[in-house]
């Protein structure tokens, strides 16, 4: 099999970026966690903490089960009506990655997990969530020095004819 064009046999492929972002939060979480843990433990005490940590699994299993349903719910409900159903679709995943957050024994992913889930702060989540994705699928199209100024489309052409949809 021969190589394709412009690439040697030899030629590393480049990993994601967000591959290593992930490695490294594999590695660094998990310390800060315990590290957070012995704190917490030394002021308030170990068998404190203990409980502490399992009010905040029961109250997050609670919360995940109401919020996730009051998700599915109004995802169901924008779809049968016939609308776009992205802010539904980005509650939903928001809770689920907020219910696994919680899942992790810790007070940092249950901050975080909490703050995904919670109905009155979700919404700052969302908006976070939503200027990431526009970021991530409209960067390739109007960045890297291609478009207008500040990354603005480029100017219409002749072939661009522009209009409203009723």
């Amino acid at each position: 099999m021969a190589p394709a064009v412009g690439r040697t046999p030899f030629a590393r492929r480049r990993r994601p970026r967000w591959l290593a972002v992930v490695f490294v939060l594999l590695l660094v979480v998990p310390i800060l966690e315990i590290a957070t843990i012995i704190a917490v433990g030394k002021v308030i005490g170990g068998w404190q903490t203990l409980v502490l940590l399992l009010v905040e699994s029961a109250l997050g299993a609670w919360l995940v089960r109401r919020e996730g349903a009051r998700a599915w719910k109004a995802l169901r409900t924008a779809l049968t009506t016939g609308q776009m159903p992205s802010h539904q679709l980005a509650d939903a995943a928001l809770v689920l990655v907020g219910g696994t957050l919680l899942l992790a024994p810790g007070f940092l992913t249950d901050i975080v997990g909490f703050f995904f889930i919670l109905p009155f702060t979700r919404p700052i989540a969302r908006t976070l969530l939503e200027a990431a994705v526009a970021k991530r699928l409209l960067g390739g199209v109007f960045g890297g020095g291609r478009g207008g100024p500040g990354g603005q489309p480029p100017p219409a052409g002749p072939d661009v004819i522009e209009g409203e949809i009723l």
